[in-house]
């Protein structure tokens, strides 16, 4: 058996998946190399800027759509580019008519266009207008405990807490906050934004995530298909891992791995490394 195939799955609004990498459709050179980066990612759910990319608002032009057929992939519409939450509603209501009444979204609210950082309390009212509108609400979200809590109460099926600033490549830069949210959450929580390369995601997954989501990470590599695929195998291995639990830090206390039965006793070893001169004494006479 394949070791993907040994993982346990991803559950999501109640819709499980195998894949517990979500990747993300811009930065990529075209629409071809974009299919072919998710392929190679294995990804099931793909999440599209509404306001940056095309799924059917302008007739005239390419839609993603043609490339990434629903009947493949779970969409995931999402707010990137809103900075309040009237906006982030309303794009996600016209996702909504676009998609045939789909409800699973990505929800992101930011502060400002500079850090992109998640602006908390216009997040907290966007996603409490969405889930009383019937949306299965994913959130983006600041690494801050409290705040991860109020949003599953407000009824998110997950939140998704930054790693690092989006599009930085920090990796992840605040493990102990991110580590209290994963202990209380009840819902998936998956790490996004932040994420540079494998070893981010395989480091996001040992600590317990449900699953990484990412996109400048694959998109702007030399080689987007072959650091996808490097992106697949982290996360799987990761979450690996995490299932198979870590052996106890140990600090300052050393513990050989090779078994002590058997060894030559520390008396016969200095005897045999003895030369055979050593029992004669030592002519200590300075002579003139």
């Amino acid at each position: 058996m394949k070791p993907s195939e040994n993982l346990d799955t991803l559950l999501i609004a109640g819709k499980p998946y195998q894949s517990r990498l979500l990747v993300g459709t811009g930065k990529y050179r075209d629409f071809a190399e974009t299919r072919a980066a998710i392929d190679a990612s294995g990804a099931q759910i793909v999440t599209v800027a509404i306001r940056r990319t095309n799924i059917g608002q302008d007739p005239k032009q390419p839609s993603l759509l043609e490339v990434l057929p629903p009947a493949q992939f779970t969409i995931l519409p999402n707010t990137a580019g809103c900075y309040t939450a009237d906006d982030a509603v309303r794009t996600l209501r016209l996702a909504r008519e676009l998609l045939d009444g789909h409800s699973l979204v990505k929800l992101e609210v930011l502060g400002d266009q500079k850090t992109l950082f998640p602006n908390m309390a216009e997040t907290l009212s966007a996603a409490a207008t969405l889930v009383k509108d019937g949306f299965e609400v994913m959130v983006y979200c600041s690494d801050d405990p409290i705040a991860a809590r109020q949003l599953e109460e407000i009824g998110c099926c997950a939140v998704m807490p930054l790693a690092s600033l989006i599009g930085s490549g920090m990796g992840i830069l605040n493990p102990w906050n991110l580590q209290i949210i994963i202990d209380n959450a009840k819902v998936p929580v998956i790490v996004d934004a932040g994420v540079g390369t494998a070893s981010d995601a395989a480091i996001a997954m040992e600590l317990g995530c449900q699953g990484v989501l990412m996109n400048t990470a694959i998109a702007t590599a030399k080689n987007p298909v072959m650091m996808a695929s490097a992106m697949k195998k982290a996360v799987e291995a990761g979450r690996e891992a995490f299932l198979a639990g870590r052996m106890p830090k140990k600090p300052y206390t050393a513990s050989a791995s090779s078994p002590s039965a058997g060894t030559i006793a520390p008396t016969a070893a200095s005897t045999a490394a003895r030369p055979a001169n050593q029992d004669k004494p030592i002519d200590r006479t300075v002579r003139l």
